[in-house]
């Protein structure tokens, strides 16, 4: 795979030493090509929420490689100094909760992560302006979070996820506070914006309304991933 994208192979997670240590992760293999959006399902503690934070390099794994577009940022220990910067420039994410800034208009919450990573003000609220106009809520744009419909605050959650124009995009849960309208407009949204921008996203979800509309799956049972062709429904 070239490009950016993203590339996992044989990632394993221990915790702890000894007769009491569990392996959360005991090789797991993915790969997502760039404008590609893929589900990640399986049971609970079958090592979901622990293979996305290391994906998105909130823990360390124990062992493996993974590589974003052509650089490998962890090859049994990571690769790149700067963890901070790995993850505000080069993995968005997006969960369950929105999150935004509750003293922050719709703008300022996009517009804050390009402005840490020291885009000028205006620029940054420029890029902001234009996810927010991509996804359908540029009116919005001076309103306050506590303002905004469920669907708007996720829209927003979204452009936020995107504006630094990450190689890919880890989503927990997006569509589990919605109906099936908004979580649909949602997955839609998000290939739509993976298509646009060349972006990997990984989906991790139990929402049983959008598991029809991923062409790839992959099901994690036991710390191991097995993928398999999804339906690839289109949205209704």
């Amino acid at each position: 795979m070239s490009g950016k994208g993203i590339r996992i192979e044989g990632l394993r997670k221990r915790y702890g030493e000894g007769d009491t240590a569990v392996n959360a992760l005991k090789g797991v293999d993915m790969q997502v090509a760039p404008g590609e959006v893929v589900g990640l399902i399986g049971p609970s503690g079958s090592g979901k929420s622990t293979l996305l934070k290391c994906l998105g390099a909130v823990i360390d794994p124990t062992a493996g490689r993974m590589t974003l577009g052509d650089e490998v940022i962890y090859d049994d220990g990571w690769k790149v100094r700067d963890l901070r910067a790995l993850r505000r420039d080069k993995i968005g994410f997006v969960f369950q909760a929105p999150y935004l800034i509750p003293f922050l208009d719709v703008t300022d919450n996009v517009a804050l992560l390009p402005m840490l990573a020291g885009v000028a003000n205006g620029e940054s609220r420029a890029k902001a302006l234009e996810l927010l106009t991509a996804l359908d809520v540029q009116n919005r744009a001076r309103a306050m979070p506590s303002q905004l419909s469920g669907g708007e605050q996720q829209r927003v959650a979204i452009a936020r996820g995107l504006v630094n124009r990450p190689p890919v995009i880890l989503a927990d849960e997006p569509t589990a506070p919605l109906d099936s309208e908004r979580a649909m407009a949602v997955i839609r949204i998000l290939n739509d914006m993976a298509r646009k921008f060349e972006t990997a996203i990984i989906v991790v979800t139990h929402d049983e309304k959008i598991i029809p509309t991923f062409k790839r799956i992959y099901h994690i049972r036991d710390g191991v991933t097995h993928e398999e062709a999804g339906e690839g429904r289109e949205f209704e």
